[in-house]
Formats: C-alpha cells, structure tokens, sequence
C-alpha cells in the first residue's frame, strides 16, 4: 500500500455518527457521469479505496456506487487505525465503512492484517519476548479478521514482505520476534480460522515494473503454499508511472498467473508527474497513461475466470489520491492518476480501461 497518510485522520464522530450513515441513503440510480458505469461492464467485482471522510460527501457517495460494486478501506482497517498504545482495538471507521457497504450492497475487502512498515507501540513493547509477542499477534489478527466475517471477502493479510530491490524479505518488527516466514504463515493460519470463507492475498507493488521482486514474490508464494499456509490469491497493487515500459503488465499478468491463484489488481493508479522518460507535452503523458490502463484492464479480463478476483482503484477522484499529498505532489502540476477528475467527471483513462475490459 503505497499511500501516505497526511490528512486522513479527519475522522471525527461526527462523521461516523451522522455522516456516513447518511451517504448509506444514497440511491445508487442517482447520476454520477456521463459514462457507462464501470461496475456495468465488467463480470468480476471492481473495487474502489475509500475513507469514513470521503464516504460522508454525498457527491462522492453517488459516484462511487453509480461505478464501483466493491470497496477497500484506504487505511481505516490498519494498525495505525485500530490497535491503540495500550492494546486495545477501536472499530469505529472500520466498522462505518462495513456498514455503508452492505447498506448499498458493495462487497467489502479488507486491508490490511500485517505490514512490515507498522511498528505500533503495543507491539513495539513486547519486542523480544517472544511468547508475549506472539500471543498478542495472534489475538490481534484473530480479532480483526473475525470481527468481519462473513462480511469482507477477502483480506490482504501480509503487505509488502518484498524486499524493494527484490533482493530478500523486508526485515520486520514482525519477522524479528515470529521468524522470517513464520510470522506470514502464522497470519494466514489465524486470518483463516477467524475468517474462513475470506481469501487470504499476499500484496505488493513494482511488480510490474522489477521483474526480479516480482520473481521474488511469486518464490515467497510458492514457499507459503508448500508449508501448508491457506494463501488463496495473490495481489498486485500496480502504482504505475506513465513511462512504463509497453508490455510490462501483460508479462507481470501472465507470470502470476502461471501460479494458479486468483490475482487482486488491487490499488490502480497511473501517475503522471512520477513519469521520468521525456515527454513532449501533457497530453503526451495522458495519453501513455490511457495505453497503460488499456493494456492492464485487457491482461487482467484475459485470466481465466476463476483467477479474476477482483480490480481495484486507489482512490475516487484525482484530488482524493494519495499523489496529491502535500509530500508527494506539494506544487503544480497537480498529479491526476485516477479515473475521474476533481469534479468528479470521467476521463480519457477511464474510457481506456473499460476499452481494455472489452477487448479482451
């Protein structure tokens, strides 16, 4: 999950309240564009990351039904959100967004049980005792995992064990105290007993664009299933740069699914002001992007069935992703990685996925 975090802490019970419980009378009939829905031209679940915040906007609501059937909570299902200092759990986002879900009747997925980047404070004390750290690892994950069963369809459970070169596993709090692949497989196995009907993913990104993490990757996967660990697909977030090599999703596309599993595009964006190779113009870069979405919506509506778990999109509207933040994009040129505008209004990538979709 590449997304920084500035700002997204403005949930307040106001919102949780009031807010979203009123974006749940959103009727999904009610205009969002001037664009066939993306929800409509698709047989498989297209997911879109929100927040409690963005879900209290009711112009934001009625897009977001209008187009997607599926949602992921941006980062209100993390560490971060629900575990306290002293160990206790608070639900109160996570549990606003499961209920806007199943009041519109989006499926919901859940991100994430484990990421090498958290070091919460009520595991950061327990660092080095092992027993202590484990019984609390494995109440934490039973706990969140169960709290939404039968509710989200699947869970990213380990984020980001990849190394960033592709040269190892990431060193962890969680990997020093529960072992290398210990602390993955101890995840699944209590993802699994808490929520058994969820599939279990392993998530993580430039596996498009490093072939030797995504090698890496697909070896951590193999490693997983051989040791009995109830890993159910594999997930592929795809932060793209518009200077993406052509052909690098489709290579990435087919090599995960030479493994069997099914596969979670599952946090699409196409960055325009991340793009390195020299471009003429603009409209040069938005036009690369709309290649680039066409050539990921075709690689994934080319997988077998029963591998096309679901397609993802990391935010709503351009001014609600994570690139604009203050750290990632603080001057003009605004980045626009997503699928609608600021107003909310469909863009040329869109067009260029739903295109892709089809073609294949």
């Amino acid at each position: 999950m590449r997304a920084g975090r500035p700002g997204r802490r403005r949930v307040v019970a106001g919102i949780l309240a009031t807010g979203v419980a009123a974006c749940s009378r959103v009727s999904r009939s009610e205009p969002a564009a001037n664009v066939a829905p993306l929800r409509s031209v698709v047989a498989f679940p297209v997911g879109c990351a929100v927040t409690t915040a963005h879900l209290a906007d009711p112009t934001y609501a009625a897009l977001l039904n209008a187009q997607f059937s599926q949602v992921t909570p941006e980062w209100e299902m993390k560490m971060e959100y629900i575990l306290q200092a002293d160990g206790s759990l608070r639900f109160e986002a996570p549990d606003a967004i499961a209920a806007y879900a199943r009041a519109q009747g989006l499926s919901l997925f859940g991100h994430n049980l484990v990421w090498y980047s958290q070091r919460p404070v009520a595991f950061a004390r327990l660092d080095g005792q092992p027993d202590a750290f484990a019984k609390a690892y494995d109440g934490y994950i039973a706990a969140v995992a169960g709290r939404y069963r039968g509710r989200a369809v699947g869970w990213d459970v380990v984020n980001e064990p990849i190394a960033e070169d592709g040269g190892g596993l990431r060193d962890s709090l969680w990997s020093r105290n529960l072992g290398e692949i210990d602390y993955m497989r101890r995840a699944f196995d209590q993802a699994h007993a808490a929520a058994p009907d969820a599939v279990l993913f392993v998530n993580d990104y430039n596996l498009e664009s490093l072939p030797r993490k995504r090698s890496a990757f697909l070896r951590l996967a193999e490693t997983l299933l051989k040791s009995g660990a109830p890993l159910g697909g594999l997930g592929a977030q795809c932060h793209l740069t518009a200077d993406l090599e052509p052909g690098s999703l489709s290579r990435m596309m087919r090599e995960l699914a030479a493994l069997g599993l099914p596969i979670h595009v599952s946090e699409l964006d196409i960055s325009l002001n991340r793009a390195k190779a020299g471009f003429a113009s603009r409209a040069d870069l938005i036009e690369r992007q709309s290649r680039l979405a066409a050539e990921v919506g075709e690689a994934f509506a080319r997988l077998p069935a029963a591998q096309r778990f679901a397609f993802t999109v990391w935010g709503l509207r351009d001014k609600e992703s994570w690139l604009r933040s203050a750290a990632e994009n603080p001057d003009p040129p605004w980045d626009a990685p997503l699928l609608f505008d600021d107003a909310g209004r469909p863009k040329p990538v869109l067009g260029a996925l739903e295109r892709g979709f089809a073609s294949a």
